[in-house]
């Protein structure tokens, strides 16, 4: 196959970034305020050269204020849902692993429908959310070590039913919220959006998705090793133990960020890793790359589609969900007859 070729892995990185750094400005032409692309360009170099202005500061709005947050929100929640659930699967070396096993997304939604129903304001929901997705997965770790079975089965079992107890909890604060204005809030912060994302949420988003996106691209090449049985890893000299622990930080950062920012997004986590494996093969060396790449580029694009297909906003999720699992059972259909 052409993924075992080395140079022909890194072809794929280099296409896939191009591909990208398209969509990244084709995005800002999508919306109900039309931005052609040359004066896009205009705008933004004429914050770097000296270009005489023939356009009104609506436009820098616009650009600065609203799309460029929300373009660059989608590739950062794209981007770390993909990463994790790359190093998941390898790690719990199970397919259909996606980047909540561990309750973080559960974790993440029963503080945000917390938040919403206690009346704090965005920044509050945020921090809640992000505070209780870490506290799900410290809970499911901690819970785990306990047991004395298999560690990645421990940690499966106990995420599961973690995450069962934090979806009961959500569902119970859905029971006991107002009708009239809370419950469709948490209803709709749970389909998932990045529409009213800001400067200021990016900044602060931008800081847990990198710093645990950063650990895992530097130690890419263990977890090759860590996807191998237990005992052949441990012969190779990894400290299976410590790199496990590390994935699990890493992720669970990332994951519980992009949930506190943009709601409940399935599917990337599960698809977009498998799509980087037929690709350029399983090889973390490559595939953490890839996985960043296509998994911005797919959320951006899915993020378009929910702007401009109806003159009211699709939730993400519905759209993550309606493209994902048809595309996944393609995957899967043409992986068996490959």
């Amino acid at each position: 196959m052409k993924w075992r070729n080395k140079n022909n892995k890194y072809h794929y990185i280099y296409i896939f970034l191009i591909i990208l750094i398209g969509v990244f400005f084709l995005s800002f032409a999508i919306g109900r305020y039309p931005i052609s692309v040359d004066l896009l360009f205009k705008v933004i170099l004429s914050k770097i050269f000296p270009i005489s202005k023939s356009w009104s500061d609506t436009i820098e709005t616009v650009i600065f204020q609203i799309r460029l947050p929300r373009i660059i929100g989608a590739i950062l929640v794209g981007a770390a849902l993909s990463v994790s659930g790359a190093v998941y699967q390898g790690m719990f070396k199970n397919p259909l692993v996606s980047p909540d096993i561990l309750g973080v997304s559960s974790g993440a939604a029963f503080g945000a429908a917390l938040a919403i129903f206690l009346s704090f304001n965005r920044v509050g929901i945020q921090i809640t959310s992000f505070i209780f997705g870490l506290f799900a997965v410290s809970l499911v770790y901690t819970i785990s070590t306990k047991v004395k079975e298999d560690p990645i089965l421990s940690l499966v079992i106990t995420g599961v039913l973690v995450g069962s107890i934090f979806t009961s909890l959500t569902s119970l604060i859905k029971y006991l919220a107002d009708t009239e204005n809370k419950l469709p809030t948490i209803t709709f912060w749970l389909m998932g959006s990045i529409a009213s994302i800001s400067q200021r949420d990016l900044k602060v988003v931008a800081i847990p998705i990198i710093s645990g996106m950063i650990p895992l691209f530097i130690l890419r090449w263990r977890l090759n090793v860590l996807s191998l049985n237990e005992d052949e890893a441990k012969t190779l000299g990894l400290d299976t133990d410590k790199i496990r622990l590390i994935v699990v930080i890493c992720s669970t950062l990332m994951t519980a960020a992009a949930v506190s920012v943009s709601g409940m997004i399935g599917w990337i986590g599960l698809v977009i890793p498998h799509l980087g494996r037929m690709l350029v093969g399983p090889d973390y060396e490559v595939l953490l790359p890839a996985s960043i790449l296509l998994g911005g580029t797919y959320l951006l694009l899915i993020d378009n589609i929910a702007r401009a297909l109806t003159t009211v906003e699709i939730p993400l999720g519905i759209l993550t969900s309606l493209v994902g699992a048809p595309f996944f059972l393609f995957l899967l259909l043409k992986s068996k007859r490959s």
